[in-house]
């Protein structure tokens, strides 16, 4: 099987290469992007003869050409402007798709969207169900959502939910954080493992959650919770607070009473987060300074971007600890999954690309191979059910990924 990655000259489109030419079963891994400087040096560091380089905007033509050339294509791109791009042109070339983007595209996101330009006349909810019926009338399965949060953290709670008689409470608690000695030197005490832009966004927008048998509308950051991690040998203080990351499960499983997906920080994050949004510095409407317009979320992220860069020698986590509830054999039952990984120091490769990348390319790996086949959007919760979840779990095992379950 030829595997296209789009976005592959980034540090999680790169993570998804290098995993995907280690397979027998890969001819070739084509990599998308706009810099040719950037593409051969991933190119070179990747070392493999089955690596194809091609220089292409995903918003002009030269995609179109090269799509034809493959099975199945991997999306890692930052924003929905530029997936939902792809995701059309894809559809209509009849290529498969995974898409690691933290939207559930079969109802895009109504706030704040990047720029995501729905077709004149529709809704995005319309439009998400077009491009729902195109993939099922082009025979195109499109894997949403499948990376770390979304992605193994619905697979996870999904067999969670499969476990017990009646699932009545799933919360995902996940986050990529730096390790703690890097911690205490960046402000916030976080460092960018995903393009930053973006969580900031993810700190500002109202997003759904399910509370009391009701889909309703919340502020992120809300429903904060402070615990303490001990699996894995590890005990640490941690912080969550609710954001957008798995927004499919409000509509695969609606029948939930509780649901909500809350990211991870270390303490103190979200406190100062709170400091910066009350000097309305994560604010999108522009105000002038000297003579120039300036957006504040802009000039923050341009600020602060910098100094919150991995630094040599430093390295970043990503914790899960996912919580399903209800009954089971007529008694209360509850299933928790446990996650704790490390950056690879060896391979220069971080947490959260081996995280996210290693799990969006086992996933295109299995839609190649025709284990994940069902046309149109399918969800990671409804994709990995049964002998595939068991062996999506090993694969990540294999590669020094592991996830605890607890049932009790």
């Amino acid at each position: 099987m030829k595997i296209l990655v789009v976005g592959g000259a980034g540090k999680i489109g790169a993570a998804v290469a290098w995993d995907l030419v280690r397979e027998d079963g890969v001819e070739a891994v084509g990599l998308v992007g706009r810099t040719p400087q950037a593409l051969e040096k991933v190119s070179r560091w990747l070392g493999s003869p089955k690596v194809r380089v091609h220089r292409a905007d995903v918003t002009g033509r030269d995609l179109d050409l090269v799509m034809g050339k493959y099975d199945v294509a991997v999306i890692a791109l930052p924003d929905r402007r530029t997936s939902y791009t792809v995701v059309e042109l894809a559809i209509r070339h009849g290529l498969h798709l995974v898409d690691m983007l933290e939207e559930y595209h079969r109802r895009p996101d109504a706030h704040e969207t990047e720029g995501l330009p729905v077709p004149t006349g529709t809704t995005g909810a319309e439009y998400g169900e077009w491009l729902h019926e195109q993939a099922v009338r082009n025979d195109v399965t499109f894997l949403d959502g499948m990376g770390f949060a979304p992605g193994v953290s619905n697979i996870t709670v999904g067999e969670g939910i499969r476990k017990l008689d009646l699932a009545e409470s799933a919360i995902a608690r996940v986050g990529g954080i730096p390790d703690k000695s890097a911690a205490a030197r960046h402000p916030l005490r976080y460092m960018v493992t995903w393009a930053f832009d973006h969580v900031l966004r993810e700190y500002m927008i109202k997003l759904p959650v399910i509370k009391d048998s009701r889909v309703v509308e919340v502020d992120a950051l809300t429903d904060r919770e402070v615990f303490r991690f001990r699996e894995f040998g590890i005990d640490e203080d941690l912080e969550c607070a609710i954001t957008p990351g798995m927004p499919s499960f409000i509509y695969t499983r609606a029948g939930l009473r509780e649901f909500a997906e809350k990211t991870i920080r270390w303490p103190g994050h979200y406190e100062a987060i709170d400091t910066l949004k009350e000097c309305g510095l994560l604010d999108l409407n522009p105000v002038r300074v000297g003579g120039a317009a300036v957006v504040p979320r802009a000039f923050l992220s341009a600020l602060l971007t910098p100094r919150l860069l991995a630094r040599d020698g430093e390295a970043d986590v990503c914790v899960m600890w996912n919580t399903v509830e209800g009954t089971k054999n007529g008694r209360k039952a509850r299933v928790d999954y446990y996650l704790w990984d490390q950056a690879d120091r060896v391979n220069g490769i971080s947490s959260m690309a081996r995280v996210t990348g290693f799990a969006a390319a086992i996933g295109a790996r299995m839609v190649g191979e025709g284990k994940i086949a069902t046309p149109g959007i399918v969800a990671p919760e409804d994709a990995f059910v049964g002998d595939l979840y068991a062996e999506f779990i090993r694969d990540l095992a294999h590669r020094h990924i592991l996830v605890r379950e607890v049932e009790s």
